[in-house]
């Protein structure tokens, strides 16, 4: 039974590690390929050619992709700055202060996370045009940076384990709460906060349907509507896409292989303690 047991996890672990990567297995082939290769080979069939780099040239050229890449890290920049900002100072309250309707306001939050993004977008449209940030960065930044229910459970978790006991010797030490909070609590939550950066930052780099949306003016392109450039009506480029789709996935992988410890240790840091 233990050597079955052993087989099955290890089989479950393979037949995992083929669907997560046959898939970029299938982009990467195509990146290389070309045309007419791409229409009249399988998808497993590995390029004739490694050395042909003119999707990729394509791809960085007229899908502007510096221009993407630059757009973006602006957004991300200001977003997970306000969602950090919004989410450590909510979770500080909710955590440190009692005060009416608390399990209310918590209640509310779920409320508001159950509720599909969808359903609101005319709305949410006339209040961001309202603001005359309609194609502009500051449409995405301004959606972006409020703070989702999962950073602020994250950072109330993680704030729980802070023992109070440093508010209270601050206190009297004549301390203000901003300056408890922003000298004492904000150091210890690096964990948790590098979690929020590195699940929101993914979130947002790979986000379309805002910057589709609200950003249509030329100049305003991110990296997920470059690759939008090139399906026409027509068909798709889709050798171009594939190696814009990998030059796209690199910086994501490379920032989660190096980062990923402290997405495990914000989540499990708070449930532990």
């Amino acid at each position: 039974m233990r050597t079955l047991a052993r087989s099955a996890k290890y089989a479950s672990l393979v037949l995992s590690s083929v669907v997560v990567l046959v898939p970029l297995v299938v982009v990467l082939f195509a990146s290389f390929k070309t045309h007419s290769e791409y229409s009249t080979t399988g998808p497993l069939t590995p390029p004739r050619n490694w050395l042909n780099v003119d999707n990729f040239a394509t791809a960085w050229t007229d899908g502007h992709m510096l221009r993407g890449f630059w757009n973006t890290t602006i957004i991300l920049a200001v977003s997970l700055t306000g969602t950090v900002a919004v989410g450590t100072l909510a979770a500080y309250a909710i955590s440190r202060f009692t005060f009416p309707f608390k399990r209310l306001a918590l209640g509310l939050f779920l409320v508001a996370a159950l509720v599909p993004g969808v359903t609101t977008q005319v709305a949410t449209y006339q209040i961001v045009k309202s603001m005359g940030l309609v194609n502009t960065l500051g449409s995405a930044m301004v959606l972006y940076m409020g703070t989702d229910i999962v950073s602020i459970y994250i950072f109330i978790q993680f704030m729980q384990s802070i023992p109070q006991s440093l508010d209270q010797a601050a206190m009297i030490d004549g301390a203000s709460r901003f300056t408890i909070y922003r000298k004492i609590v904000l150091p210890l939550m690096k964990p948790a906060i590098a979690t929020v950066v590195i699940i929101k930052g993914i979130a947002v780099y790979n986000e379309f349907y805002i910057p589709f949306l609200y950003m249509r003016s030329p100049g305003l392109n991110v990296i997920s509507t470059a690759l939008f450039r090139f399906k026409g009506p027509y068909g798709a480029q889709w050798e171009t896409i594939a190696a814009c789709t990998m030059i796209v996935i690199l910086p994501t992988v490379a920032i989660f292989l190096l980062l990923q410890r402290f997405i495990y240790n914000g989540i499990t840091a708070g449930a532990t303690k």
